[in-house]
């Protein structure tokens, strides 16, 4: 166990620690990564590796009221402490801070942020980056999906998705919306970004290929850089369109037939819908190698 860091002993020089962990191993930053609706993510440094780290903070009190939230929020880590895929994000330590009523989780950081906000930085990437980007997310589902008991993201968009810019890398992430089902496949509750949603989502009667329909949603927006069914003010008229079988205006803005196509597939009906495994092999991947490492090659293209 490492010495205890005091935050105020830090050299006038170096950026102070804001708090630390039980172990003192890692310390947390003032910097804010991200915000959601449940937890806030701030910069932080692992002492002992010598690497940034995420530092996830859930203040506990804001669900006094509420021990189901609570309760999935304890069901995130745990599952999330077990799984090890390189397209998942890594979990490394856990803890509940009495003092400050807080629940704190230690997560790898990706270097250039969430998928959104990185395709909006960078508008002009080549077809063959989006699908190498695209078959990442892929591995990562089935995986999920192939582990026993099968795991259900049912929140996949392109804001939980994460990106290491530097070596294109991408993994899923934010899994507090999991389920993990048994061996019949089949989970009961509605949960997730209605525009991204599987209109079977709804029914509350649903399996793992409602993360094949979010995904070919992801698809779609990292193609045309427009968020599925941004036509629609509410999330009612998503509703009615999502149901009603009705596709998002943007899929229109799609030029390229094959890409179109394959982005069809996977917002078939549940039946038709392939699995994580079947998109791999698809020809739509043919030119991508498989080797999330190697260097990407960008050029200045302009719609698909």
């Amino acid at each position: 166990m490492m010495p205890s860091v005091n935050p105020d002993s830090s050299d006038k020089d170096s950026e102070p620690f804001v708090e630390t962990d039980p172990t003192g191993r890692y310390g947390r930053y003032n910097e804010l990564l991200g915000c959601g609706a449940v937890k806030k993510v701030y910069r932080a440094f692992d002492q002992e590796e010598g690497i940034e780290v995420a530092w996830n903070q859930v203040k506990l009190r804001n669900f006094s009221d509420e021990p189901s939230m609570v309760e999935r929020l304890y069901s995130e880590v745990r599952l999330l402490r077990s799984l090890k895929d390189r397209n998942i994000i890594a979990l490394y330590s856990v803890w509940r801070d009495d003092q400050r009523d807080t629940l704190n989780f230690i997560t790898e950081v990706c270097t250039s942020g969430n998928l959104r906000e990185y395709r909006k930085k960078h508008r002009h990437v080549s077809m063959k980056a989006l699908k190498k980007w695209s078959k990442q997310i892929l591995k990562g589902l089935n995986y999920l999906h192939t582990h026993e008991p099968c795991i259900i993201h049912r929140d996949l968009n392109c804001s939980n998705v994460f990106v290491n810019g530097n070596v294109g890398q991408v993994k899923i992430g934010d899994l507090g919306l999991a389920a993990i089902v048994g061996a019949n496949h089949v989970a009961h509750t509605i949960l997730g970004t209605p525009e991204f949603m599987a209109p079977e989502l709804y029914d509350e009667d649903y399996t793992e290929s409602v993360d094949i329909y979010s995904f070919g949603m992801c698809v779609l927006e990292m193609v045309t850089l427009e968020i599925p069914y941004s036509e629609c003010d509410n999330v009612a008229k998503i509703y009615k369109k999502v149901s009603s079988g009705l596709r998002p205006a943007a899929l229109n803005k799609v030029k390229d037939s094959e890409v179109k196509a394959f982005i069809e597939k996977c917002l078939a009906q549940p039946r038709a819908r392939p699995s994580a495994d079947e998109l791999l092999k698809d020809p739509f991947f043919d030119e991508v190698i498989d080797d999330d490492d190697d260097e990407n090659e960008y050029e200045s293209v302009g719609s698909y």
